[in-house]
């Protein structure tokens, strides 16, 4: 008797309170998680997209985005490798083709082959395996600030004139996608005879950045009248600033093209959502603040761009990206430090 009226209480306790705690659960289950994004310093800074895209990608789907930026693209890959399997991201945005052999290998990404890449150029997914995917491009250039430099430089070799001496601002390739960039164009132009030219340019190097947004401060801030950057940043002064003091050099001997990417990170916890923050980069709206923000191509074809992306240095000849790897980067920091 008594196991039967204890059976009817705590059968009218869950009829009671039973539902209100599952909806409760069920309401907590529906809130949609946070999304931890890695990116580079510039990406997420008061200047870049980051803000933008965050908050445009909450209103279409609900979902907040926090991003953490460790430095630069070769930092973000560095913290990444290190941290494995108790990284708190998500998705990682900003790394490129230089360092895709070495995202793969480290096995960091996850695949995954959006919808949104049939629409993209071909050339422009770099891919195949689709771990990582392409969201915005440029060509990296030497800029240069037309109030001091009457006469750019026009190659590679020319950067190495003693007219140069002391006014050229690189960045270090241990920690920088444009800095890895730059080193592979050396190796492009000149093949096994890359340190020989490295010898040759160090009178021109005023110093060596760990970024390019420490980089390029110095060099809008008067400390140097030549700087690693890309081909569209002549783009950000004329559409922001009025102006066409900086310019990019087109060189004889091509440009290297840099394609940035970003993957879903293996093991997240928030595929779906992950994939859908991937997606929602591909879109117009995110690809024109990328635009605006990043000051880079657009990889979405049905972006129109305004005036100011006139201004940016299109150069005649692509070159084909060397392959990148530890031991590469070793003998520069050799060659480099004599």
């Amino acid at each position: 008797m008594k196991r039967t009226h204890f059976s009817i209480v705590i059968f009218i306790a869950y009829t009671l309170i039973g539902p209100s705690l599952w909806a409760g659960g069920s309401e907590e289950n529906l809130s949609p998680p946070v999304l931890d994004v890695y990116c580079y310093d510039s990406f997420s800074s008061e200047w870049g997209p980051g803000g933008a895209i965050a908050e445009a990608f909450k209103k279409e789907t609900g979902i907040e985005v926090v991003f953490h930026a460790p430095g630069d693209a070769v930092t973000v890959l560095n913290q990444l490798i290190l941290e494995g399997s108790d990284t708190i991201a998500d998705v990682v945005v900003g790394l490129d083709e230089s360092l895709l052999e070495r995202s793969l290998n480290s096995g960091i990404l996850d695949v995954y082959d959006s919808p949104a890449l049939s629409e993209l150029p071909e050339d422009l997914v770099f891919d195949e395996s689709r771990h990582m995917l392409p969201f915005d491009y440029g060509h990296f250039a030497v800029c240069y600030d037309s109030d001091s430099v009457d006469d750019p430089p026009t190659s590679l070799e020319d950067l190495t004139s003693p007219r140069f001496k002391d006014s050229l601002i690189l960045m270090d390739p241990r920690t920088s996608s444009p800095g890895m960039g730059f080193f592979l164009w050396t190796v492009a132009v000149y093949g096994e005879g890359w340190p020989d030219y490295w010898e040759r340019l160090k009178p021109s190097i005023l110093t060596i950045s760990d970024g390019w947004s420490q980089g390029y401060a110095l060099f809008t801030s008067g400390e140097a009248p030549l700087v690693l950057s890309y081909g569209t940043s002549p783009v950000y002064h004329a559409e922001y600033e009025g102006s066409t003091r900086y310019l990019a050099a087109e060189f004889t001997d091509g440009h290297i093209r840099q394609v940035e990417g970003m993957g879903v990170v293996a093991g997240t916890d928030n595929p779906t959502e992950a994939r859908a923050f991937i997606d929602f980069m591909l879109g117009t709206e995110a690809q024109r603040v990328l635009a605006m923000s990043n000051i880079m191509l657009p990889v979405n074809p049905m972006v129109e761009l305004p005036e100011s992306f006139d201004f940016a240095m299109r150069p005649k000849t692509t070159l084909s990206l060397p392959e990148a790897d530890e031991a590469l980067v070793d003998r520069w920091i050799e060659v480099f430090s004599r």
